[in-house]
């Protein structure tokens, strides 16, 4: 059900019918993020992804959000540390209108310079939101420390001062240097006729070219332990903890995923119980893997009051201590197993979702994965390969913790006995 298609100019196609829904999902994923950015651009794949919306040869801004209402669609875009991506849901019939218009903002933007003034006022407001969110912001100021000196350790929106010095030939200068077809992929999945999809995109984006790109090389991220607070008057104290993680391509990607769940992914998880339900110390307290090209991180966030800070981070460091020393139960790891081949079986229900997953796996291993095999990775994964992980990831050196909000650093234990 899963075709694939490259036209002569390097952009692949990868489509999944879906003979039981009435709608289709298109995502155009280009891959190229905030760590592909020179340190004068920081911000602008965020920001080059707003000004695609801000009117073209043919639309205005308010046009095209005219025209997508009125087909009952939907079109939007977001910005990853390592892709960019404009996405449409529509229903099947109404699939050359979504590509159209996909096209021409992919092609005739006009980046006006009025309107790239508009939006970064949008963008700087966007910026303020998440300095007014500690959890946010927490997560922000803990990556741009672990990860100084790599790209990946900047925020994907940039700071006010770079966006302040966005102008339209920065922007085309940008899309000029790293927008090459071959990093593109177009990702389709739900009802259509996979040769009318075909010609459709071999003639909105089979000529597109790029002659003078210029990559910046994805170099593995190095993290930088550190250990600190940053005082801010708030009513709790905002947590992140993290390790190095795996790369995307990492052969035991799946026991981490594993180690996840039971550890702070879910209700069920070991911090959640311990941490929220048993004691009472926090409403929110959760782990979750970031995986990258070259490398990863692994973080665990809590948010709570000043005076149980010190015992949150305790129970996190006991936590780990307990899964490197004794690994997890039989009856545990069975349940997370469960816990994701739940969700993956779900989200194939889903056109949006099944898209996404295409373009992730074209873009990350250069093919795709059938749903057996998938499923066949995670039931292979072992008690070993969780506790392997569990002791190659922890370790006292590699932890760095950042806390936001009315403590003192002297309170907090630190992870000497991990």
């Amino acid at each position: 059900m899963i075709r694939k298609v490259e036209f002569t100019n390097g952009m692949r196609v990868v489509a999944e019918r879906m003979s039981s829904v009435k709608s289709v999902s298109i995502g155009l994923w280009v891959n190229i993020g905030s760590r592909d950015e020179e340190a004068h651009e920081h911000g602008i794949s965020h920001f080059l992804e707003h000004m695609f919306f801000k009117g073209t040869a043919l639309r205005s801004a308010g046009e095209i959000a005219q025209e997508i209402d009125a087909i009952g669609g939907e079109i939007n875009a977001f910005t990853s540390r390592e892709n960019t991506t404009f996405y449409a849901k529509v229903l099947t019939d109404h699939l050359p209108k979504a590509v159209e218009i996909l096209s021409d903002n992919f092609h005739h933007s006009k980046f006006d310079p009025r309107e790239i003034e508009k939006e970064k006022q949008v963008v700087i407001e966007e910026i303020k939101m998440v300095e007014d969110d500690p959890e946010d912001l927490v997560h922000t100021l803990h990556i741009e420390d672990t990860l100084k000196g790599s790209p990946l350790g900047r925020t994907i929106l940039g700071t006010i001062e770079t966006l302040n010095q966005m102008n339209r030939k920065k922007i085309i200068h940008f899309l000029e240097r790293t927008y090459d077809p071959k990093q593109i992929v177009i990702a389709v999945a739900g009802r259509f006729d996979f040769d009318t999809l075909i010609a459709l995109l071999q003639k909105a984006f089979g000529s597109y070219q790029r002659n003078n790109t210029r990559l910046i090389p994805r170099i593995s991220p190095a993290m930088t332990p550190q250990f600190q607070v940053k005082k801010r008057k708030l009513e709790q104290v905002h947590l992140c903890i993290s390790t190095p993680g795996l790369a995307i391509t990492h052969p035991q990607r799946e026991a981490l995923h594993l180690l996840n769940i039971i550890l702070g992914g879910g209700v069920s998880s070991h911090l959640f119980q311990e941490v929220r339900e048993q004691r009472g110390l926090a409403y929110s307290i959760y782990s979750s893997p970031s995986f990258y090209q070259g490398g990863g991180l692994f973080t665990i966030y809590a948010g709570t009051g000043a005076k149980n800070a010190p015992k949150v981070v305790e129970l996190i460091f006991k936590e780990i201590r307990k899964m490197k020393e004794k690994g997890v139960a039989a009856e545990e790891l069975k349940k997370a197993k469960e816990h994701i081949k739940g969700n993956i079986l779900l989200s194939t229900e889903s056109s949006s979702s099944r898209m996404s997953r295409l373009a992730k796996d074209e873009l990350s291993f250069g093919r795709q994965f059938k749903l057996t095999e998938v499923i066949g990775r995670i039931n292979r994964v072992t008690l070993k390969s969780v506790y392997e992980v569990a002791n190659t990831l922890f370790h006292s050196k590699s932890i760095s913790l950042t806390a936001l909000g009315p403590v003192e650093a002297h309170t907090l234990p630190g992870p000497s006995n991990l």
